[in-house]
Protein backbone atom coordinates (compact mmCIF):
# COMPACT_ATOMS: atom_id res chain seq x y z
CA UNK A 1 0.00 0.00 0.00
CA UNK A 2 1.13 3.54 -0.70
CA UNK A 3 2.08 5.82 2.15
CA UNK A 4 -1.01 7.42 3.64
CA UNK A 5 -1.99 10.97 2.87
CA UNK A 6 -2.72 13.40 5.69
CA UNK A 7 -6.46 12.68 5.63
CA UNK A 8 -5.99 8.92 6.01
CA UNK A 9 -3.48 9.46 8.81
CA UNK A 10 -5.88 11.78 10.68
CA UNK A 11 -8.83 9.41 10.19
CA UNK A 12 -6.92 6.59 11.92
CA UNK A 13 -6.67 8.70 15.08
CA UNK A 14 -10.29 9.81 14.67
CA UNK A 15 -11.40 6.17 14.74
CA UNK A 16 -9.32 5.49 17.86
CA UNK A 17 -10.95 8.50 19.52
CA UNK A 18 -14.43 7.26 18.58
CA UNK A 19 -13.74 3.78 19.95
CA UNK A 20 -12.39 5.18 23.21
CA UNK A 21 -15.14 7.69 23.91
CA UNK A 22 -17.84 5.14 23.06
CA UNK A 23 -16.33 2.68 25.54
CA UNK A 24 -15.80 5.41 28.13
CA UNK A 25 -19.44 6.54 28.25
CA UNK A 26 -20.48 2.91 28.85
CA UNK A 27 -18.52 2.76 32.12
CA UNK A 28 -19.99 3.42 35.53
CA UNK A 29 -18.49 4.31 38.88
CA UNK A 30 -14.88 4.76 39.85
CA UNK A 31 -13.47 1.65 38.17
CA UNK A 32 -10.00 0.83 36.82
CA UNK A 33 -11.66 0.44 33.39
CA UNK A 34 -13.06 4.00 33.50
CA UNK A 35 -9.73 5.44 34.64
CA UNK A 36 -7.82 3.46 31.99
CA UNK A 37 -10.14 4.44 29.13
CA UNK A 38 -10.12 8.08 30.17
CA UNK A 39 -6.32 8.01 30.33
CA UNK A 40 -6.13 6.47 26.86
CA UNK A 41 -8.58 9.02 25.45
CA UNK A 42 -6.68 11.94 27.01
CA UNK A 43 -3.41 10.62 25.58
CA UNK A 44 -4.96 10.12 22.14
CA UNK A 45 -6.53 13.58 22.08
CA UNK A 46 -3.34 15.27 23.23
CA UNK A 47 -1.06 13.55 20.70
CA UNK A 48 -3.58 14.04 17.90
CA UNK A 49 -4.20 17.72 18.61
CA UNK A 50 -0.51 18.55 18.91
CA UNK A 51 0.48 16.79 15.69
CA UNK A 52 -2.62 17.94 13.79
CA UNK A 53 -2.15 21.59 14.69
CA UNK A 54 1.54 21.53 13.74
CA UNK A 55 1.30 19.45 10.58
CA UNK A 56 -2.16 20.16 9.21
CA UNK A 57 -3.63 23.40 10.52
CA UNK A 58 -0.48 25.55 10.67
CA UNK A 59 0.41 24.70 7.03
CA UNK A 60 -3.19 25.46 6.04
CA UNK A 61 -3.00 28.82 7.83
CA UNK A 62 -0.28 29.82 5.38
CA UNK A 63 -3.00 29.86 2.71
CA UNK A 64 -5.62 32.62 2.86
CA UNK A 65 -8.47 30.16 2.28
CA UNK A 66 -7.26 27.98 5.16
CA UNK A 67 -7.04 30.61 7.92
CA UNK A 68 -10.65 30.66 9.17
CA UNK A 69 -10.95 26.90 8.92
CA UNK A 70 -7.77 26.35 10.93
CA UNK A 71 -8.62 28.92 13.58
CA UNK A 72 -12.04 27.32 14.08
CA UNK A 73 -10.56 23.83 14.45
CA UNK A 74 -7.86 24.99 16.87
CA UNK A 75 -10.53 26.77 18.95
CA UNK A 76 -12.46 23.49 19.11
CA UNK A 77 -9.31 21.71 20.28
CA UNK A 78 -9.12 24.24 23.11
CA UNK A 79 -12.75 23.50 24.05
CA UNK A 80 -11.96 19.76 24.12
CA UNK A 81 -8.95 20.44 26.34
CA UNK A 82 -11.16 22.36 28.77
CA UNK A 83 -13.68 19.51 28.90
CA UNK A 84 -10.87 17.00 29.56
CA UNK A 85 -9.50 19.25 32.31
CA UNK A 86 -12.97 19.49 33.87
CA UNK A 87 -13.28 15.70 33.84
CA UNK A 88 -9.82 15.40 35.35
CA UNK A 89 -10.95 17.58 38.25
CA UNK A 90 -14.17 15.61 38.83
CA UNK A 91 -14.26 12.51 41.01
CA UNK A 92 -14.83 9.48 38.70
CA UNK A 93 -17.44 8.14 41.13
CA UNK A 94 -19.48 11.36 40.91
CA UNK A 95 -22.74 11.24 38.90
CA UNK A 96 -21.63 14.42 37.12
CA UNK A 97 -18.54 12.64 35.78
CA UNK A 98 -20.55 10.61 33.27
CA UNK A 99 -22.57 13.68 32.27
CA UNK A 100 -19.30 15.50 31.53
CA UNK A 101 -17.86 12.47 29.73
CA UNK A 102 -20.92 12.37 27.46
CA UNK A 103 -20.54 16.09 26.79
CA UNK A 104 -16.89 15.46 25.85
CA UNK A 105 -17.90 12.54 23.60
CA UNK A 106 -20.50 14.71 21.86
CA UNK A 107 -17.98 17.52 21.31
CA UNK A 108 -15.34 15.11 19.99
CA UNK A 109 -17.85 13.62 17.53
CA UNK A 110 -18.96 17.09 16.40
CA UNK A 111 -15.35 18.09 15.81
CA UNK A 112 -14.37 14.89 13.98
CA UNK A 113 -17.46 14.96 11.76
CA UNK A 114 -16.89 18.61 10.91
CA UNK A 115 -13.25 17.92 10.08
CA UNK A 116 -14.03 14.89 7.92
CA UNK A 117 -16.97 16.41 6.06
CA UNK A 118 -16.00 20.07 5.80
CA UNK A 119 -12.34 20.71 6.59
CA UNK A 120 -10.90 17.76 4.69
CA UNK A 121 -12.80 18.74 1.52
CA UNK A 122 -11.53 22.32 1.63
CA UNK A 123 -7.99 21.27 2.55
CA UNK A 124 -8.07 18.70 -0.24
CA UNK A 125 -8.52 21.52 -2.73
CA UNK A 126 -5.81 23.69 -1.15
CA UNK A 127 -3.03 21.10 -0.81
CA UNK A 128 -1.15 19.32 -3.57
CA UNK A 129 -0.85 15.51 -3.55
CA UNK A 130 2.82 15.91 -2.63
CA UNK A 131 1.90 18.16 0.33
CA UNK A 132 -0.75 15.66 1.49
CA UNK A 133 1.86 12.87 1.56
CA UNK A 134 4.58 15.00 3.16
CA UNK A 135 2.18 16.27 5.86
CA UNK A 136 1.14 12.69 6.66
CA UNK A 137 4.77 11.74 7.29
CA UNK A 138 5.46 14.71 9.57
CA UNK A 139 2.08 14.33 11.32
CA UNK A 140 2.67 10.62 12.01
CA UNK A 141 6.19 11.26 13.32
CA UNK A 142 4.99 14.07 15.61
CA UNK A 143 2.00 12.00 16.73
CA UNK A 144 4.23 9.02 17.62
CA UNK A 145 6.61 11.32 19.49
CA UNK A 146 3.74 12.88 21.48
CA UNK A 147 2.29 9.43 22.29
CA UNK A 148 5.69 8.24 23.50
CA UNK A 149 6.11 11.35 25.65
CA UNK A 150 2.79 10.77 27.44
CA UNK A 151 3.22 7.01 27.85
Amino acid sequence: MDAPNIFEALRESHERQRTLYRQLVETSGDTPERRDLFGQLKEELLAHELAEERHFYIPLMELDAGVDLSRHAIAEHHQLDELVESLDETEPSSPTWLVQAKKLAHKIEHHLTEEEHRFFQMAGKLLTEQQKSALAKTYLASYAEAKAATA
